[in-house]
């Protein structure tokens, strides 16, 4: 069978680069797809039982996705057929159809396998269902976006989703032992170096190997350090997409870190972001959010905090209004947290939404008329102020409302503490009061 290298049209004498020269020849070679390939993984199974359901490969970029389904094709017998959505169209699926019915013919099967099949659109992607379900191919497909968001769910429906994970500093250091190994040297750098080489790949195998690729064209009698290193390689920028699932994930992990207390992670997630390039009014907007549904009346000051680390981003811009955000997110995450008001609202909410149009009680309205005097309103109103304590006691609750309710339930936390003995305290008041 021919490689990917001889079906670009490339001679085999030609140069090549260390990625292709270290592709795995067997599935055994793949390194950090453990969960999937050994034990009772997956592809494990599968290979054992001597089957091959078509699947769904979804990971971030570099980590085998490929490479994974050309040894499993190798592995079952198939025929290897490749296409990428990007350059794709009806036209080609078919041609690739008519070439698998032809084959099956034959006595021979096909594993077609479909690079970013994400950017198939849904009439493309059913058009995969009916060769898949009479067994013309077997459907491998590679994406790096979450197929619950891309992929039409009838074609889910007949794949197995498989997720491959990024991979750690362990896969990392036997890609490069491996490198060394075939390049019959050892990279020259020391240990801090290597550490930063690992931390510009981001678990992508295939960016560390041309990373190391341009390291052996170093001086190899002269051991280069970490600075050294940063300044001769130039580190990518690292995956993050603004309007796909990485934006939504980093946000929801900056979210929860506010949220559980977290000012370290909380950080970490904002500068995550940061770097990815999002904008910082989005989190700006974010950070007021979290002040009024986490925090809350526990600690007021953190809307004001939130607001004017907002408003001092719009005057300063990048980068001085950054360091105000972040000022923000610091004093979210150690703030004592509530969700009281937030709970409270939705409540009021559903039961605004399931009373309809219940009038306030008479006594509660103005009477700025004869005939409204006459119909009871303001009848037995009392000011407030003009009570000992300032509170009468008196419901504010539609009469038919029955049973009164309470939606809001302070915490016990912060100054929420001390709304939560004042409320009960009058809660107090005013059952006497209905009881009476």
């Amino acid at each position: 069978m021919s490689t990917l290298f001889e079906a670009a049209g490339l001679d085999q004498a030609a140069p090549r680069p260390l990625a292709d020269r270290l592709r795995p020849k067997s599935l055994d070679d793949v390194v950090g797809q453990d969960h999937l390939l050994e034990g009772s993984g997956p592809i494990a199974r599968m290979r054992a039982q001597n089957r091959l359901a078509s699947l769904i490969l979804w990971g971030p970029p570099g980590v085998g996705k490929t490479t994974i389904a050309r040894l499993l094709a190798e592995d079952s017998d198939l025929e290897f057929e490749p296409l990428s959505a990007v350059f794709s169209g009806v036209a080609d699926l078919k041609k690739a159809f008519d070439r698998a019915r032809a084959r099956r013919q034959s006595g021979r099967g096909t594993l077609l396998f479909v690079d970013e099949i994400h950017r198939f659109n849904r009439a493309q992607q059913d058009g995969f269902l009916p060769v898949v379900e009479e067994g013309t191919i077997t459907l491998v497909g590679a994406t790096t976006e979450n197929p619950s968001f891309e992929l039409n769910a009838a074609l889910l429906s007949r794949c197995q989703v498989l997720v491959l994970k990024r991979l750690d500093d362990a896969g990392l250091d036997r890609l490069i032992a491996r490198a060394e190994a075939e390049m019959g040297r050892a990279l020259p750098l020391d240990d801090g170096a290597r550490s930063v080489l690992r931390a510009m790949a981001d678990g992508d195998g295939r960016y560390l190997l041309n990373l190391v690729e341009e390291a052996f064209t170093f001086e190899p009698d002269e051991v280069i350090d970490a600075d050294r290193l940063a300044g001769l390689l130039n580190k990518r920028a690292a995956a993050y997409d603004k309007d796909r699932e990485e934006h939504y994930n980093l946000i929801s992990a900056l979210h929860k870190a506010v949220r559980g207390s977290d000012p370290d992670a909380a950080l970490y997630w904002f500068a995550r972001m940061l770097e990815g390039g999002e904008d910082p009014l989005f989190l700006a907007r974010r950070l007021v959010r979290m002040a009024s549904e986490d925090i809350g009346l526990a600690d007021p000051t953190g809307l004001m905090i939130a607001g004017e680390a907002a408003r001092t981003y719009e005057r300063l811009g990048s980068p001085e209004g950054e360091l105000a955000l972040a000022h923000a997110v610091v004093h979210l995450a150690t703030a004592p947290k509530s969700n009281a008001v937030y709970t409270a609202y939705k409540r009021a909410r559903r039961a605004a939404s399931e009373t309809g149009s219940l009038m306030p009680p008479a006594h509660i309205l103005n009477a700025p008329t004869a005939l409204m005097k006459d119909q009871g309103y303001g009848k037995g109103y009392e000011y407030d102020h003009d009570v000992e304590g300032g509170v009468s006691g008196q419901d504010y609750f539609p009469e038919a409302m029955g049973e009164r309710p309470v939606y809001y339930e302070p915490k016990d936390a912060g100054r929420e503490a001390a709304i939560r003995e004042r409320l009960e305290r009058w809660r107090s008041l005013r059952a006497k009061r209905g009881s009476n």
